[in-house]
């Protein structure tokens, strides 16, 4: 990592949803390191304040807030909570959402019930939060909002696969809506990349066959995750909106 690099997110203010573990928790650890003071936003409160609290422990500048993201008056009150505190918000990662494991089946089967509560949080939630932030961030030099799509968004075979097509749509939307206030709006696809929960949760069998549908062969690390993240909420990514990068190895390619 340069010089540049290791201060580039100094005293630019970062919440991200869904921090208290997975992408979100590693997203803040990245950019606490890098200077940023980082807001970890949580539907659960001790998995939200241990991750902050580990974050302090290293000499970052890291709070918790309990928050939601379908509900709109939690999520509202925790974004303006955190721009009193600190005069506004630079940077929004839209990172909680329900896991493609608990939704890996067609849509066709999956109950109302199901259905809505998996939108509520992966599309609505999205919206939700990007709409209460945006007057925080509206007009600070290199707002950026990052929203957290998946390769399965390529293959729509499954309910999550839609909710996560949905977020690249939205992502464009946005980008579009957001223009005026100066705030960019991109996305990440991730493939399939091998976190602890992810072994615990998948197959061997379904893991094998994801891979041999990779150009690359090699596992998915979240370090690949976190780097595009950086560069996409960076100066370095001034130029692009709108737009949704693929970290799959190439599996995206091949469907």
């Amino acid at each position: 990592m340069s010089s540049t690099e290791d201060t580039e997110f100094t005293n630019r203010v970062a919440f991200i949803t869904g921090g208290g573990r997975g992408f979100g928790k590693a997203f803040g650890q990245a950019l606490a390191q890098r200077g940023a003071r980082v807001v970890l936003a949580d539907i659960d409160p001790v998995a939200g304040e241990q991750a902050a609290a580990e974050l302090r422990a290293n000499g970052g500048k890291a709070e918790a807030v309990v928050c939601d993201v379908a509900n709109e008056e939690q999520v509202e009150h925790a974004i303006n909570q955190v721009a009193a505190n600190h005069g506004g918000i630079d940077i929004l990662i839209n990172n909680a959402g329900l896991h493609s494991a608990a939704y890996n089946e067609p849509l066709a089967v999956s109950g109302i019930a199901k259905l809505r509560r998996l939108f509520d949080v992966n599309l609505m939630g999205v919206i939700i939060c990007s709409m209460a932030a945006r007057k925080a961030m509206s007009g600070r030099p290199g707002a950026a909002i990052l929203n957290i799509s998946s390769a399965a968004a390529y293959g729509c075979q499954t309910a999550y696969g839609v909710s996560k097509l949905a977020v690249r749509g939205l992502t464009v939307t946005l980008a579009g809506d957001f223009r005026e206030d100066g705030i960019r709006v991109n996305a990440i696809a991730p493939g399939l990349i091998f976190t602890d929960t992810i072994r615990a949760e998948l197959s061997p069998e379904l893991v094998s066959a994801v891979k041999k549908q990779q150009i690359l062969d090699r596992e998915g690390e979240e370090k690949d995750i976190v780097e595009a993240m950086l560069y996409l909420c960076s100066a370095r990514a001034s130029f692009i909106t709108g737009e949704t990068l693929r970290v799959s190895g190439g599996f995206t390619l091949q469907v």
